[in-house]
This record gives C-alpha cells, structure tokens and sequence, in this order.
C-alpha cells in the first residue's frame, strides 16, 4: 500500500512538462531525419520540430526542445551522418519549456552558445520562472540556461559562411523568434537560392490577456502591438519554404508523405504560409474584438 501510494503522489507531484508531453505524444515520437535543403536538416520529433544547420566551421542547432529531447535530438543528428559534438551554436524559436527545457543538457554535452532575443533572455535564464504567464500550468518551468548572446531584431548569426537572420516575432512570448536563410534544394540549378521561413509561434491561449479588466490587467504591456507588429513582419517575408517550430505550422507530416517522391520541393509553399499568417491574425483579432467586447460590460 505505501508504494502505491508513493507512485500516486509521485505523479501527482511530477513535473507539468511530463504529463505535458504524456498528452502530447507527437512532441516525443521520433521521425527519421530527413534533408530540407543543402545545409538545413530536420531533427525534431513528429511535432515539435529542430533544425540542423550545418557549416564547414560547425553546425547550428534550433530549438532543443523538451528536458528529455536532447538524446533523440542527437540520435537524430547522428543518423544523419553529423557528430553532436559539432554544435556550436544553439538558437531557439521561443522561451516555453516545449522548445528551450532541452537547451542545458544539449549546451552541457556540445558546449555550444547558447543565443536569444531580447525579451525572452530573463526567462531562459530562470527557467520560465519569470515568464508574463508564470506560475500557470501551461507554462512549465525548466533548468535554467546562461544566455551567451543576446539577440535582437534583425540580428544576424554567423558560422562557417552560412547566415540566419533572428526577426522578433513577439507576443505568444516576449522574445518569440522567427528565423530567415536563404539555401539551395537539391535538384535545382546551382544558381537558384530560396527563401526559408521558421515560424516561432503566433498562438495564444485563454490566460492571454489583451484587454484590461476586473482582476485582470493585460499578460504584459504592448502585448496587443506586439502581436500587430509580428503579423506585419511575418506578411512581409518572402518566403518559399515555409516551415515553424511545430510539425502542425506547415502540415509537415501530410508534406512528408510525398517527400519521397518530390523530396524537399514538398516543403516549397508560399500560398500555405500567407495561409497561416491570414489565419494567425484573423484568430488574434477575433480574440482581441471579443475580450475588448466584454471589457465594454
């Protein structure tokens, strides 16, 4: 009886992010690996998607994902044909613990710079203890991560002549981050180089709070222009290959189904990306007129 009641308790009182990640089982099934254009790979789980950037001096990693990621992240590198201990850099697409709860394991055993947007650098550093939403249950806290280099708009990174560019996409958190490059896909001429997107995240939830009311001022201030400004930004990107910090952003697994046949021409969709960013900001501009409605009574 005392071990039942011991395991009771012990799952009562496990982490947020465990029983999290039990309700979502795509964020923890692994995928093969697979190749998106000549130095960019596909790392992540079914859902919650990692990128490879490889370079002649190094490789950069994006998003490390859960606390328990990081062995199939390296799994995942390693198929690939890459060695782990060639990560140099660690870039994220948001602060949530869905996507930065790996970061200290991976920077521990890579020993890679760990590099964020300005917003989102005091969370990072305590663990999401200082996040706008915290404490929530839906945003659970993580081992906290030195930040190495503080990145803002329109920032730059660098490494073995290969350049992302960090674009602050704020408001589903405040250093939300949406990274550029530009590559070859194989099978294309050498001289034709496309525009990639990596969506960091536009969503929301009930505990967002744009409008003030009784009990309740807004999650942060400027977070309504935040949004506003990050649609602006995010319509104005070219963008030929559209992919994000979640499989479900750009439908990758239906995507994947082709990839055999088409290969990486699968993940070309310009129409699927203005698509989403339509639907982002009609969903934030219903939710906004709706709680600026009920702030009226």
């Amino acid at each position: 009886m005392r071990a039942i009641i011991s395991c009771l308790l012990l799952l009562l009182f496990s982490s947020p992010k465990l029983i999290l990640a039990q309700v979502n089982p795509s964020w923890t099934t692994p995928i093969v690996p697979f190749r998106i254009a000549d130095n960019l790979y596909y790392v992540g789980s079914q859902d919650l998607a990692s990128y490879l950037v490889v370079t002649q001096k190094g490789n950069i990693l994006i998003n490390a994902n859960l606390a328990t990621s990081p062995s199939q992240l390296r799994a995942s590198v390693e198929a690939l044909g890459f060695h782990w201990s060639d990560t140099k850099v660690l870039l994220n697409s948001q602060a949530h613990f869905d996507h930065m709860a790996g970061a200290a394991e991976v920077i521990r055993e890579t020993g890679a710079k760990n590099m964020v947007m300005d917003g989102d650098v005091s969370v990072v550093e305590t663990g999401a203890r200082t996040d706008f939403l915290s404490p929530s249950p839906n945003v659970p806290t993580y081992a906290p991560v030195h930040v190495d280099r503080v990145l803002h708009d329109g920032d730059t990174v660098t490494l073995g002549g290969v350049t992302l560019t960090a674009h602050k996409t704020a408001g589903h958190t405040r250093g939300c981050t949406t990274w550029t490059m530009r590559s070859h896909l194989q099978g294309e001429p050498a001289e034709t180089m496309r525009n990639i997107v990596i969506v960091g995240g536009t969503g929301f939830w009930s505990e967002y709070h744009f409008v003030v009311t009784p009990g309740h001022p807004v999650s942060y201030p400027g977070i309504v222009q935040d949004f506003q400004h990050t649609f602006s930004v995010l319509r104005a990107l070219p963008c030929d290959v559209f992919l994000g910090a979640h499989g479900g952003y750009f439908d990758m697994l239906t995507k994947l189904k082709r990839y055999p046949q088409d290969g990486p021409h699968v993940f070309i969709d310009p129409d699927g990306y203005k698509k989403f960013v339509a639907d982002a900001q009609e969903t934030f501009e219903k939710a906004l007129s709706k709680q600026e409605a009920a702030a009226i009574h």
